[in-house]
Protein backbone atom coordinates (compact mmCIF):
# COMPACT_ATOMS: atom_id res chain seq x y z
CA UNK A 1 0.00 0.00 0.00
CA UNK A 2 0.90 3.02 -1.26
CA UNK A 3 0.09 6.66 0.26
CA UNK A 4 -0.04 9.36 -2.61
CA UNK A 5 0.24 12.51 -0.48
CA UNK A 6 3.59 11.04 0.37
CA UNK A 7 5.12 9.79 -2.64
CA UNK A 8 6.70 12.70 -3.71
CA UNK A 9 10.63 13.05 -3.59
CA UNK A 10 10.83 16.78 -1.96
CA UNK A 11 11.03 16.83 2.27
CA UNK A 12 7.69 17.74 3.48
CA UNK A 13 7.46 19.80 7.01
CA UNK A 14 6.00 17.41 9.51
CA UNK A 15 2.80 19.87 9.78
CA UNK A 16 1.42 18.31 6.78
CA UNK A 17 -2.38 19.06 6.72
CA UNK A 18 -5.33 16.73 6.32
CA UNK A 19 -8.97 17.30 5.78
CA UNK A 20 -11.41 16.57 7.71
CA UNK A 21 -14.03 16.36 6.00
CA UNK A 22 -13.80 12.98 4.50
CA UNK A 23 -17.11 10.70 4.32
CA UNK A 24 -17.28 7.57 6.27
CA UNK A 25 -16.79 4.60 4.33
CA UNK A 26 -16.85 2.02 6.74
CA UNK A 27 -18.54 1.14 9.87
CA UNK A 28 -18.71 -1.88 12.59
CA UNK A 29 -21.92 -3.81 12.58
CA UNK A 30 -23.16 -3.28 16.38
CA UNK A 31 -24.67 -6.58 16.20
CA UNK A 32 -22.23 -9.18 13.88
CA UNK A 33 -19.33 -8.16 15.24
CA UNK A 34 -19.80 -8.75 19.43
CA UNK A 35 -21.26 -12.20 17.63
CA UNK A 36 -18.14 -13.04 15.30
CA UNK A 37 -15.70 -11.81 18.50
CA UNK A 38 -17.66 -14.86 20.65
CA UNK A 39 -17.51 -17.46 17.63
CA UNK A 40 -14.26 -17.36 16.79
CA UNK A 41 -13.35 -17.05 20.22
CA UNK A 42 -15.16 -19.92 21.83
CA UNK A 43 -15.99 -21.93 19.24
CA UNK A 44 -14.10 -21.53 15.62
CA UNK A 45 -10.34 -21.12 16.62
CA UNK A 46 -10.38 -23.56 19.90
CA UNK A 47 -11.96 -26.15 17.69
CA UNK A 48 -9.71 -25.96 14.53
CA UNK A 49 -6.51 -25.50 16.22
CA UNK A 50 -4.83 -27.41 18.61
CA UNK A 51 -2.98 -25.03 20.61
CA UNK A 52 -2.56 -20.91 20.39
CA UNK A 53 0.23 -19.22 22.47
CA UNK A 54 -0.08 -15.77 22.78
CA UNK A 55 2.77 -13.51 24.32
CA UNK A 56 3.30 -9.77 24.91
CA UNK A 57 -0.07 -9.06 25.71
CA UNK A 58 0.77 -6.05 27.83
CA UNK A 59 2.59 -4.76 25.18
CA UNK A 60 -0.80 -3.29 23.41
CA UNK A 61 -1.83 0.10 24.05
CA UNK A 62 -4.31 1.11 26.18
CA UNK A 63 -5.85 4.23 24.70
CA UNK A 64 -3.65 4.88 21.78
CA UNK A 65 -4.05 5.20 18.23
CA UNK A 66 -2.94 1.99 16.60
CA UNK A 67 -1.93 0.15 13.68
CA UNK A 68 -1.44 -2.92 14.24
CA UNK A 69 1.55 -4.70 12.26
CA UNK A 70 1.40 -8.72 11.77
CA UNK A 71 3.45 -10.87 9.45
CA UNK A 72 0.77 -12.77 7.24
CA UNK A 73 1.06 -16.62 6.79
CA UNK A 74 -2.16 -17.44 6.16
CA UNK A 75 -6.11 -16.58 5.99
CA UNK A 76 -6.64 -18.06 9.12
CA UNK A 77 -4.80 -14.50 10.77
CA UNK A 78 -7.44 -12.26 10.28
CA UNK A 79 -9.03 -14.34 13.09
CA UNK A 80 -6.20 -14.93 14.99
CA UNK A 81 -5.23 -11.02 15.38
CA UNK A 82 -8.47 -10.41 16.76
CA UNK A 83 -8.40 -13.50 19.08
CA UNK A 84 -4.76 -12.12 20.35
CA UNK A 85 -5.65 -8.01 20.28
CA UNK A 86 -9.17 -6.99 19.95
CA UNK A 87 -12.60 -6.86 21.57
CA UNK A 88 -12.37 -9.13 24.16
CA UNK A 89 -8.33 -8.09 24.98
CA UNK A 90 -8.65 -4.24 24.38
CA UNK A 91 -12.34 -3.58 24.34
CA UNK A 92 -11.80 -2.36 20.93
CA UNK A 93 -12.77 -3.65 17.25
CA UNK A 94 -9.85 -3.67 14.89
CA UNK A 95 -10.71 -2.09 11.36
CA UNK A 96 -8.89 -3.96 8.80
CA UNK A 97 -7.64 -2.00 5.56
CA UNK A 98 -7.44 -4.96 2.78
CA UNK A 99 -7.32 -5.09 -0.57
CA UNK A 100 -10.14 -4.74 -3.36
CA UNK A 101 -10.51 -8.61 -3.97
CA UNK A 102 -10.69 -9.54 -0.34
CA UNK A 103 -13.94 -6.89 -0.23
CA UNK A 104 -15.49 -9.30 -2.73
CA UNK A 105 -18.36 -11.94 -1.80
CA UNK A 106 -18.92 -13.53 1.25
CA UNK A 107 -15.49 -12.46 2.88
CA UNK A 108 -15.83 -8.74 1.74
CA UNK A 109 -19.95 -9.01 3.57
CA UNK A 110 -17.77 -10.82 6.54
CA UNK A 111 -15.01 -7.61 6.07
CA UNK A 112 -17.23 -4.95 6.17
CA UNK A 113 -19.79 -5.69 9.05
CA UNK A 114 -16.28 -5.91 11.08
CA UNK A 115 -15.68 -2.30 10.01
CA UNK A 116 -13.05 -3.29 7.28
CA UNK A 117 -12.56 -1.42 4.21
CA UNK A 118 -10.60 -2.27 0.77
CA UNK A 119 -7.65 -0.27 -0.69
CA UNK A 120 -6.46 -0.74 -3.81
CA UNK A 121 -2.60 -1.18 -3.53
CA UNK A 122 -1.15 0.00 -6.73
CA UNK A 123 -3.66 3.15 -6.51
CA UNK A 124 -4.74 3.76 -3.28
CA UNK A 125 -7.60 6.51 -3.24
CA UNK A 126 -7.45 9.80 -1.49
CA UNK A 127 -10.79 9.28 -0.16
CA UNK A 128 -9.88 5.73 1.26
CA UNK A 129 -6.23 7.00 2.50
CA UNK A 130 -7.89 9.90 4.47
CA UNK A 131 -10.50 7.76 5.86
CA UNK A 132 -7.32 5.44 7.57
CA UNK A 133 -6.25 8.73 9.20
CA UNK A 134 -9.66 9.76 10.03
CA UNK A 135 -10.15 6.68 12.33
CA UNK A 136 -6.67 6.82 14.05
CA UNK A 137 -7.61 10.60 14.53
CA UNK A 138 -10.57 8.99 16.30
CA UNK A 139 -8.17 6.42 18.43
CA UNK A 140 -8.95 3.54 16.46
CA UNK A 141 -7.10 0.74 15.78
CA UNK A 142 -6.27 -0.54 12.33
CA UNK A 143 -4.96 -3.77 10.68
CA UNK A 144 -2.61 -3.61 7.97
CA UNK A 145 -0.40 -6.57 6.81
CA UNK A 146 2.74 -4.45 6.05
CA UNK A 147 4.45 -7.20 3.83
CA UNK A 148 0.92 -6.59 1.44
CA UNK A 149 0.62 -10.53 0.88
CA UNK A 150 0.24 -14.06 2.71
CA UNK A 151 4.23 -15.26 2.74
CA UNK A 152 4.28 -19.54 3.54
CA UNK A 153 8.42 -19.61 3.70
CA UNK A 154 8.47 -18.58 6.97
CA UNK A 155 10.09 -15.64 6.22
CA UNK A 156 9.69 -11.92 6.92
CA UNK A 157 9.85 -10.26 3.20
CA UNK A 158 10.20 -6.45 2.12
CA UNK A 159 7.20 -4.39 3.86
CA UNK A 160 5.41 -1.90 2.22
CA UNK A 161 5.78 1.50 2.89
CA UNK A 162 2.08 2.49 2.99
CA UNK A 163 1.86 1.51 6.90
CA UNK A 164 4.40 4.31 7.44
CA UNK A 165 3.33 6.74 5.64
CA UNK A 166 -0.29 6.56 6.82
CA UNK A 167 0.91 6.87 11.00
CA UNK A 168 3.36 9.67 9.81
CA UNK A 169 0.45 11.41 7.80
CA UNK A 170 -1.82 10.72 11.12
CA UNK A 171 0.35 12.27 13.38
CA UNK A 172 1.83 15.40 11.58
CA UNK A 173 -2.08 15.92 11.02
CA UNK A 174 -2.65 16.28 14.32
CA UNK A 175 0.53 16.44 16.29
CA UNK A 176 0.30 14.72 19.75
CA UNK A 177 -2.22 12.01 18.62
CA UNK A 178 0.64 8.91 19.78
CA UNK A 179 0.51 7.03 16.87
CA UNK A 180 1.65 3.71 17.47
CA UNK A 181 2.35 0.72 14.98
CA UNK A 182 2.20 -2.89 16.84
CA UNK A 183 4.95 -5.43 15.35
CA UNK A 184 2.90 -9.01 15.86
CA UNK A 185 4.48 -12.01 14.49
CA UNK A 186 2.18 -15.22 13.99
CA UNK A 187 4.01 -18.39 13.22
CA UNK A 188 2.61 -21.67 12.51
CA UNK A 189 3.94 -25.04 12.75
CA UNK A 190 2.39 -26.17 9.22
CA UNK A 191 3.14 -23.79 5.85
CA UNK A 192 -0.69 -24.63 5.68
CA UNK A 193 -2.21 -25.13 8.93
CA UNK A 194 -4.51 -27.74 8.92
CA UNK A 195 -7.13 -28.91 11.84
CA UNK A 196 -5.23 -29.25 15.02
CA UNK A 197 -2.30 -27.04 14.10
CA UNK A 198 -0.20 -25.15 16.65
CA UNK A 199 0.09 -21.49 16.15
CA UNK A 200 2.12 -18.96 18.11
CA UNK A 201 1.20 -15.11 18.26
CA UNK A 202 4.24 -12.91 19.68
CA UNK A 203 3.52 -8.96 20.19
CA UNK A 204 6.04 -6.64 20.22
CA UNK A 205 7.15 -3.15 21.72
CA UNK A 206 5.09 -0.71 20.13
CA UNK A 207 6.45 2.05 17.72
CA UNK A 208 6.15 5.61 18.18
CA UNK A 209 5.15 7.64 15.08
CA UNK A 210 6.11 10.78 16.63
CA UNK A 211 9.77 9.70 17.18
CA UNK A 212 9.99 9.60 13.51
CA UNK A 213 9.09 12.57 12.34
CA UNK A 214 12.25 14.46 11.28
CA UNK A 215 11.14 16.96 8.65
CA UNK A 216 11.74 14.67 5.75
CA UNK A 217 8.65 12.33 5.16
CA UNK A 218 10.36 9.92 2.51
CA UNK A 219 13.42 9.61 4.56
CA UNK A 220 11.10 9.43 8.19
CA UNK A 221 9.12 6.62 6.69
CA UNK A 222 11.92 4.69 5.25
CA UNK A 223 13.50 4.38 8.39
CA UNK A 224 10.24 3.55 10.12
CA UNK A 225 9.57 0.57 7.88
CA UNK A 226 13.07 -0.47 8.31
CA UNK A 227 12.90 -0.56 12.41
CA UNK A 228 9.44 -2.37 11.91
CA UNK A 229 10.80 -4.84 9.53
CA UNK A 230 13.53 -5.67 12.29
CA UNK A 231 10.89 -5.82 14.87
CA UNK A 232 9.28 -7.92 12.95
CA UNK A 233 12.33 -10.02 12.32
CA UNK A 234 12.96 -10.74 15.55
CA UNK A 235 9.41 -11.99 16.83
CA UNK A 236 9.52 -14.36 13.71
CA UNK A 237 12.93 -16.14 15.46
CA UNK A 238 10.35 -16.99 18.19
CA UNK A 239 9.40 -20.38 17.19
CA UNK A 240 5.91 -22.52 17.66
CA UNK A 241 5.80 -24.68 20.50
CA UNK A 242 4.69 -28.11 19.60
CA UNK A 243 3.59 -29.86 22.83
CA UNK A 244 1.27 -32.99 23.21
CA UNK A 245 -1.29 -31.92 25.41
CA UNK A 246 -5.27 -32.16 24.11
CA UNK A 247 -6.60 -29.48 22.02
CA UNK A 248 -6.89 -26.70 24.62
CA UNK A 249 -6.60 -23.39 23.59
CA UNK A 250 -3.95 -21.44 25.83
CA UNK A 251 -3.28 -17.75 26.48
CA UNK A 252 0.19 -15.72 28.01
CA UNK A 253 1.21 -12.83 28.98
CA UNK A 254 4.67 -13.98 29.95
Amino acid sequence: MELNSYSDNHCKTKNTPVSNRTANTSHVSPWFSPLAYFLGRNLVLPFYFRQIRVTGQENIPETAPLILAPTHRSRWDALLVPYAAGRCVTGKDLRFMVTMNECQGLQGWFVRHMGGFPVNPQRPSVTTLRHGVDLLQQKESLVIFPEGGIFRDGKVHPLKAGIARLALTAESSHLGLGVKILPIGINYNQQYPQWGADVSINIGTPISAMDYLNGCVKQDAKKLTQDLGKALQKLNENPVVVTSRPTLVTMSNS
